[in-house]
């Protein structure tokens, strides 16, 4: 399982939202650059980067902070970046891969505008990853602020027949909460999409961080985890080895469980 430190940026700032809302926002560093290479020091080989002042619509001054910003953490050595926020072109995703970026989600997009998400996937096809965020099931775009009266269910069928085969599911209810997470959620998304998720939202301990792990790899292909670092609950190195530990027995018990049903 990949284990996604994240970095949010508000004008070249590494901040981050409770549950989306911008009022309800903390700075942790004006240093984003450092706290990568903190993040790859410690064994980290991707990050997760959102650009909140896109997605936000903010000022350009503050757009292009961020844009300095994903471009030095690009550079960073051994670092493999996954961007999102605020992806609303296919001009705008080309310069993000020209910055060197090795994922690039797409979300508010994807729903308002199913034609472009449908040239998108064409054109870029692996490159590129569903960001679709939910409270109560039902999806919101521009920044989680708005209501498109669409389903989970609707929106994560019609990317996976558009051709996405990556998908980020953020439970906004839990996001930047700490308040752990929903395993059974992020299974049944993964079902819904036919291929494996990367999970964000409210994990609040290493044994969230296990047990997504152990939820295996047909179900789970990363998670995405923020403010429990910057709240000093545990490390990025901390994560990795609880990541690697109990996916490593988690396969083990599933090759037990196949040798014995075979004798």
């Amino acid at each position: 399982m990949i284990v996604f430190p994240a970095i949010d940026l508000i004008a070249g700032k590494v901040v981050r939202l409770e549950r989306g809302d911008r009022a309800r926002m903390k700075v942790y560093s004006d240093d984003p650059v450092a706290v990568a290479r903190s993040f790859a020091e410690q064994g980290a080989s991707w990050v997760h980067v959102v650009d909140l002042s896109a997605a936000l619509e903010e000022d350009d001054d503050a757009c292009a902070a961020n844009a300095a910003a994903i471009r030095a953490i690009c550079q960073v050595e051994g670092l493999s970046v996954d961007v999102g926020g605020g992806v609303r072109s296919l001009a705008r995703i080309d310069e993000l891969a020209g910055y060197g970026c090795r994922r690039i989600a797409l979300g508010t997009v994807l729903v308002t505008e199913p034609g472009f998400a449908e040239v998108a996937a064409r054109g870029f096809g692996n490159l590129l990853v569903a960001d679709v965020a939910a409270r109560d099931g039902m999806v919101k775009v521009n920044g989680w602020r708005d209501d498109v009266a669409r389903t989970l269910d609707d929106v994560v069928g019609e990317l996976t027949s558009l051709g996405f085969r990556h998908l980020v599911y953020t439970d906004i209810a839990r996001d930047g909460m700490q308040t752990g997470i929903d395993v059974a959620a992020y299974r049944r998304v993964a079902e819904l999409a036919g291929f494996p998720v990367v999970a964000s939202g409210g994990i609040s301990s290493l044994a969230d961080i296990r047990a997504l792990a152990v939820a295996g790899s047909d179900a789970i292909e990363g998670a995405i985890t923020g403010r429990a670092i910057y709240e000093g609950v545990f490390s990025v190195a901390e994560a990795l080895a609880a990541a690697e530990d109990s996916g490593t027995a988690a396969k083990d018990t599933a090759a037990a469980s196949g040798e014995e049903g075979v004798c």
